[in-house]
């Protein structure tokens, strides 16, 4: 098997709290949505949330994802407003509490401005900065750290229509390098820059199996890359399990997601993918001594 594990050299500059080079990194979910397709309702108040992002901090995460609106497939957007106010109170606690890296889920900048005053560092936008035409120069203006991610359509309808692609992998690449260059030719630069193929969002089950497996050829695009594969639906069509019973399925496709290069795995369960990290990277340097 190809592999690339430990091959990171990055610097991604606009999240200093979270060193890529160090090797891939825990970004923990934090959803603060009643209805998001794992987790929906469970942090809803700001006190739990910020005691959930706590302990995911104290079981090895290095940087928060902290989202107020759902991208479940079908899901409906919700206002600014709404999402401010989940969000906000959310990102002050966990700032005041902790040093961690914190990444807002947002597509709208309105939330992006806000949130990086609350003390966020990451706008993580599935819409590679292409919903708000603000979103490219507030980055450049920050200074902020930003993962574009590749999404066919909107949550809304991205799992509608034709899906067909005769190489999901190089049609993703493609876009993200076009999206990088996007965000440079605004200001950004190029070293806060994060990409993520974006697994479930506008593929279908094979297409994401062939993402994961094809990860590598993402290397050429040389940015730190995002992996957030946790208990999605396609891990369910292989395995066969709900969406609470997808525990072993994500953590052989964040082992795979490793090997062949991630540098941040989004997760929910931080402690077990913790040690499938660890033992990834144990093997991956076995690898390199025995050749």
């Amino acid at each position: 098997m190809h592999w690339r594990f430990g091959r990171h050299g990055f610097t991604w500059r606009g999240a200093p709290r979270a060193p890529v080079s160090e090797g891939p990194l825990l970004m923990g979910v934090l959803n603060v949505t009643p209805d998001s397709f794992s987790d929906g309702g469970r942090f809803d108040g700001a006190q739990a949330a910020v005691a959930h992002g706590r302990a995911m901090c104290a079981a090895g995460a290095r940087i928060i994802d902290i989202g107020g609106e759902s991208s479940r497939p079908g899901a409906e957007p919700v206002p600014a407003e709404v999402e401010l106010r989940r969000v906000l109170p959310v990102i002050e606690g966990l700032r005041a509490a902790s040093d961690v890296c914190i990444s807002i889920d947002t597509t709208k900048a309105a939330v992006a401005r806000a949130a990086l005053d609350a003390g966020a560092d990451v706008v993580n936008d599935i819409s590679a900065m292409t919903a708000d035409p603000e979103m490219p120069a507030l980055i450049a203006e920050r200074g902020a750290g930003a993962v574009l991610m590749h999404m066919r359509g909107r949550p809304k309808t991205m799992q509608r229509g034709d899906l067909r692609s005769s190489d999901i992998v190089g049609e993703v690449a493609g876009y993200l390098a076009e999206r990088v260059e996007a965000l440079c030719a605004a200001g950004v630069d190029r070293a806060a820059i994060c990409v993520d193929p974006g697994i479930g969002f506008g593929k279908t089950v094979d297409q994401n199996l062939e993402l994961v497996a094809g990860l590598d050829r993402l290397a050429d695009l040389d940015r730190p890359i995002l992996l957030g594969v946790s208990r999605k639906s396609f891990i369910g069509a292989v395995t066969d399990r709900p969406v609470d019973g997808r525990l072993f399925g994500t953590a052989a496709a964040c082992a795979i997601g490793a090997w062949l290069g991630a540098h941040v795995l989004r997760v929910h369960d931080i402690g077990e993918m913790r040690d499938v990290v660890r033992m990834t990277a144990a093997l991956a340097a076995a690898r390199g001594r025995v050749g």
